[in-house]
């Protein structure tokens, strides 16, 4: 075999092993943005579901104005913390400060609830009860939604960070991250009286 036979073979395997590594390079930044995509997608339904808890919370406030109106430090405090969680949520996506504040809503509505429990009127009343139950029935959607957000952060994570595609996700800019994690007290099943 000539010498210039030989250089088109090796530049044909050249060639051809270009193109094998610019579709895996491909194909991997393609998976990449599915998977960020599907992580955007999972955190877009916890802030449905975040909006909706925190547009029930002034009703339940009113609601419990009416007959514990001496207990105003809780009330101001559920308030307060609805409007720290309505701030979170306009500062744009991303679960850090989110989930702080979140976890310290509903820290206080757990004392809201608590102090709802020393009024037997109140617990009986119709609207309370309805508004407690569709509460209880949004705190179910939101652990459900963090479990998909958190399963699908982890996945990408897991791309993020693991041979060879880090060397895409470092090129195309791809950084892993936050899972929307609960704080200790948060943790176990949420305990919602009737």
């Amino acid at each position: 075999m000539s010498s210039g036979g030989v250089l088109g073979v090796v530049g044909g395997l050249v060639c051809l092993l270009a193109v094998i590594v610019l579709v895996w390079g491909l194909s991997g930044y393609n998976r990449l943005v599915r998977q960020r995509n599907q992580v955007q997608g999972s955190w877009a339904q916890i802030d449905v579901q975040l909006k909706r808890r925190h547009d029930l919370i002034p009703n339940l406030v009113e609601t419990v104005r009416g007959y514990a109106a001496h207990e105003r430090g809780t009330l101001d405090a559920v308030v307060a913390a609805r409007g720290n969680a309505v701030m979170a949520a306009t500062q744009g996506p991303g679960a850090g400060g989110r989930a702080a504040a979140e976890n310290m809503l509903t820290q206080t509505l757990g004392r809201l609830f608590a102090v709802a429990e020393a009024y037997p009127d109140l617990k009986a009343n119709h609207n309370f009860a309805a508004l407690q139950a569709e509460l209880a029935n949004t705190e179910d959607k939101i652990a459900y939604a963090r479990q998909f957000y958190n399963s699908a952060v982890q996945t990408f994570n897991t791309s993020v960070q693991t041979l060879p595609i880090n060397v895409i996700a470092g090129l195309g800019g791809f950084r892993a991250m936050d899972f929307f994690q609960a704080d200790g007290g948060e943790r176990g099943p949420v305990q919602v009286r009737f």
